[in-house]
């Protein structure tokens, strides 16, 4: 052990005594650690960023519908099947989002309207924030009361104040008008980050209970998909088997895949997958410099062992060992690459919030940089492995040097 001291406390003297020196053949392996960093944070904040985004609208969703197979043979999911599944384990709620075109007009002038015909369970699997009013429930989708829900946003288009709970608007949707009350307001979300809610020009919205659009469509009271929301504690594939099952059981058609399943979870896992392999292919060029970092390191310790070739001389000729020699070497070349990844890791997590801070101001975003130990240990010990493996080479050839034609060299 003191050896191995004695080879470090010579090592950092012959590294403070050629500083510039130290410093240039530093800087590969400080620029190499401080971009992988960098980016990997980057990169992680981004994918936390969006998908807090995206849990936050679809977390825990589980779209159920009808395959092909299951259309041509008139299966489809019917109301009872609807209440089977709320009822199970995991289920918060079941909705339906059957959408059609119309019109209205107001005062303020003749407006398109998409009008989406909801179950009772609509304000939970929208994330519906209510800002005066409340939602249409289970008593308005079974009797069909024309009954509407708007957000604030479309109420101001519509009659230029949000606060219209109990005005009415009239709806008209192939050829047929009906007056509607308006029983709630929502309070419409932000766009986020990643994820727009709104675009300029789109139609205002309507929610009504799909019940209340029989009148328009003549339906009969069958869909061809569903929206649940599960338990976001719980593996929403898991859930998503039960539907299935049940609805197999309920339709007599177990084997025939008449229903599928689109997992939100699933969805999430393929973006985060698709951002992790650019994340990591950047991360893969950035760290190019740690090869030409090392390829420094080994050019230095190279001259160093040319300049201390009496050094290594004295030193054999007094009894040193070979293994002592390339060790001294080996210490001095992982000390340099050590010095310089722990500056580049400062470096790196210091760009990463300067980065992500620059991002945030200019484009109106939140994101926060994800920097995790294990990136920071991993590039620690990808440093001192670079250093080790590219003084092996100088150090050997140091060990090897016979004491008598070391001695004969000024």
């Amino acid at each position: 052990m003191s050896n191995i001291y004695e080879y470090i406390k010579m090592a950092i003297h012959n590294i403070m005594a050629n500083k510039g020196r130290s410093f240039l053949t530093m800087l590969g392996i400080i620029i190499g650690i401080a971009s992988v960093i960098a980016i990997v944070s980057i990169g992680e904040g981004t994918k936390n960023q969006m998908n807090s985004e995206i849990n936050d609208i679809g977390g825990g969703q589980i779209a159920v519908y009808c395959s092909d197979d299951a259309i041509a043979d008139q299966v489809w999911i019917e109301p009872e099947d609807i209440d089977a599944v709320r009822e199970l384990d995991g289920v918060e709620g079941v909705n339906v989002s059957e959408s059609y075109t119309g019109e209205t007009v107001t005062g303020k002038g003749d407006f398109n309207l998409t009008v989406t015909g909801e179950a009772q369970d609509a304000k939970l699997v929208d994330n519906a924030s209510v800002k005066y009013g409340s939602y249409f429930g289970q008593k308005e989708v079974e009797e069909g009361k024309n009954v509407c829900v708007i957000s604030d946003a479309d109420a101001k288009r519509l009659f230029g104040t949000d606060d219209v709970v109990g005005m009415t608007l009239d709806i008209t949707c192939y050829d047929l008008t009906k007056t509607f009350r308006i029983c709630g307001v929502t309070t419409q979300k932000e766009n986020g980050t990643f994820v727009s809610y709104t675009y300029d020009g789109m139609p205002v919205t309507i929610n009504v209970p799909y019940t209340a659009m029989d009148d328009f469509t003549g339906s009969s009271g069958e869909f061809y998909q569903i929206t649940v929301q599960a338990d976001k504690s719980l593996d929403s594939q898991a859930v998503a088997d039960k539907i299935i099952n049940l609805l197999e059981r309920r339709h007599q058609c177990a084997g025939d895949e008449y229903f599928q399943v689109q997992n939100f979870q699933d969805v999430m896992k393929s973006m985060n997958q698709m951002l992790g392999m650019v994340t990591a292919f950047i991360s893969f060029v950035a760290g190019i410099s740690l090869l030409v970092g090392g390829i420094g390191v080994m050019n230095i310790m190279l001259v160093s062992v040319t300049e201390r070739t009496r050094e290594i001389g004295i030193r054999k000729s007094l009894g040193a060992k070979t293994s002592s020699i390339m060790l001294q070497f080996l210490a001095e070349a992982a000390i340099l690459t050590i010095i310089g990844g722990l500056i580049g890791i400062v470096l790196g997590i210091a760009g990463g919030y300067v980065i992500c801070a620059v991002i945030s101001s200019s484009m109106g975003m939140t994101i926060t940089p994800g920097i995790s130990a294990g990136t920071i240990l991993a590039a620690t010990l990808f440093s001192c492995a670079v250093g080790v493996f590219f003084g092996i080479y100088p150090a050997k050839k140091a060990a090897k040097l016979s004491p008598i034609e070391a001695l004969r060299r000024n």
